[in-house]
């Protein structure tokens, strides 16, 4: 998988819907075989309580774009800026150097 397929697939899953998660939820027990069927994508977590309640916890989106907006950021980002600032002030002090000895 390539780089720029990871990025899309975070893309689709902090983007995408929770639609099926929520049909799980009301489900028939005796329906199981339509769970094969489902985009559970969006979710993360399952839990059944034994007095029959569901607990489905789905991806935190706001997570995914945050990673998303990290992957996809151009390369002059901030805090490369001030690398290259700082490492343009290095290079100036080791010339400045040099020239004094």
């Amino acid at each position: 998988m390539s780089g720029t397929d990871v990025i899309s697939r975070i893309g689709s899953l902090a983007f995408g819907k929770a639609n099926d998660a929520v049909k799980l939820v009301f489900l028939d027990p005796d329906s199981r075989e339509q769970i094969d069927r489902l985009d559970l994508s969006m979710v993360s977590e399952i839990k059944r309580g034994s007095n029959g309640a569901v607990e489905v916890k789905l991806l935190d989106r706001i997570a995914l774009l945050e990673l998303l907006a990290s992957l996809t950021a151009p390369q002059n980002s901030k805090g490369s800026e001030a690398e290259s600032f700082f490492s343009a002030m290095d290079k100036a002090a080791a010339k400045l150097g040099a020239a004094e000895t």
